[in-house]
């Protein structure tokens, strides 16, 4: 028995596939990775993973309700909204084709029925326009609760949402706000790589990747390429990808850090940090960031100057690249391999 595949990002289409899937007449769904960092694959994910991840979802929220689609349904979180939906046998509202607006998910918001709570996913960009928008704060606050996952936040959001931290190969979000959901088990090893076990997770790759894959206590377990770290309060803190992690000088950079550290300043809209080749330091660090207004920017050794409380020396950009936005995916990722490109074609300008 095959699994069927995510390949229309329309609802109509990805809903057919997964009531296959969960009746029991394919084995699961085949849903295509980001890619955001590496090359896509196929992820196969089984129905009793499916319904796994919906159940584990509601048991944490504490309650099914309708849902508003606002997420494209060939990736894995919009395909979960479409699942958890239908498991809990409520209603299924999408925002319908075109860009995403504020006003367009205020008035998706207005067709859900109003006799039980409001969920909806959305990714950071999304949850930023409609925070922006009077129209679309007020449709924001009539739901119980707000999934918001794929990129890390750089400014606060609403009480009513939740950050969400999981993949294609665990169903979607597994962790919400830093605790693990359902029967998830998440290892952190040695070297900071997160490891996740439970009956979300995805049967195989296809092609298949051995190394995706361990054994440990009995259990079988997905080999991400994140990084991760217990916090004081023993929630999971997702740092990065190990992919992502930049030598310069013979020193080790996180890029999120410095990510973080850059969304403390002021003139700092939106900024992503990549790390390009370099002939004297091996790899440079390089600062991706989108200022508030042109009057605002600041220049390379100022920007180095106000960083220095916040980390390492060797984490201070030795790049500065303004741009007017960050280049995304569909899923609303930061296309961090575009950047590469763009930064190894810059013009050197190094302290």
């Amino acid at each position: 028995m095959d699994y069927a595949r995510l390949t229309d990002a329309a609802a109509d289409a990805a809903a057919d596939a997964i009531a296959d899937a969960l009746a029991g007449n394919v084995r699961g769904i085949a849903v295509a990775t980001s890619g955001s960092t590496g090359q896509p694959a196929e992820v196969l994910v089984s129905a009793d993973a499916l319904r796994a991840s919906a159940g584990a979802t509601a048991a944490h929220l504490g309650a099914e309700g309708h849902w508003l689609l606002a997420l494209p349904t060939d990736r894995i979180a919009g395909a979960m909204v479409v699942v958890r939906a239908r498991v809990a046998g409520a209603c299924l509202v999408g925002v319908g084709p075109g860009a995403f607006t504020a006003d367009a998910f205020a008035a998706t918001a207005d067709r859900l029925p109003g006799d039980g709570p409001r969920l909806t996913s959305l990714v950071p960009t999304q949850l930023k326009r409609v925070m922006d928008s009077p129209h679309g704060a007020d449709a924001l606050a009539s739901f119980a609760t707000v999934l918001v996952g794929g990129a890390a936040l750089g400014f606060e959001p609403p009480a009513n949402v939740v950050r969400t931290y999981g993949l294609t190969e665990t169903a979607g979000g597994c962790v919400y706000d830093g605790v693990p959901i359902g029967d998830t088990a998440v290892r952190v090893d040695d070297q900071g790589r997160v490891l996740i076990a439970g009956s979300c997770l995805a049967d195989a790759y296809r092609p298949e990747r051995p190394d995706a894959w361990a054994e440990h206590d009995g259990l079988r377990w997905l080999v991400t390429s994140d990084l991760g770290e217990w916090a004081s309060d023993g929630r999971l803190r997702i740092l990065g990808r190990v992919d992502d992690v930049i030598t310069t000088g013979g020193f080790k950079v996180n890029p999120r850090t410095v990510e973080h550290a850059l969304d403390t300043q002021e003139w700092v809209k939106d900024c992503a940090v990549v790390g390009v080749p370099h002939p004297e330091w091996g790899e440079a660090v390089v600062a991706f960031v989108v200022p508030t207004a042109l009057d605002q920017m600041r220049k390379l050794h100022e920007l180095r100057t106000s960083l220095k409380p916040l980390v390492a020396r060797h984490e201070l950009p030795r790049e500065l690249v303004v741009v007017e936005t960050l280049p995304r995916l569909t899923t609303g990722k930061v296309d961090y391999r575009t950047l590469r490109s763009v930064a190894a074609n810059v013009e050197r300008n190094t302290p």
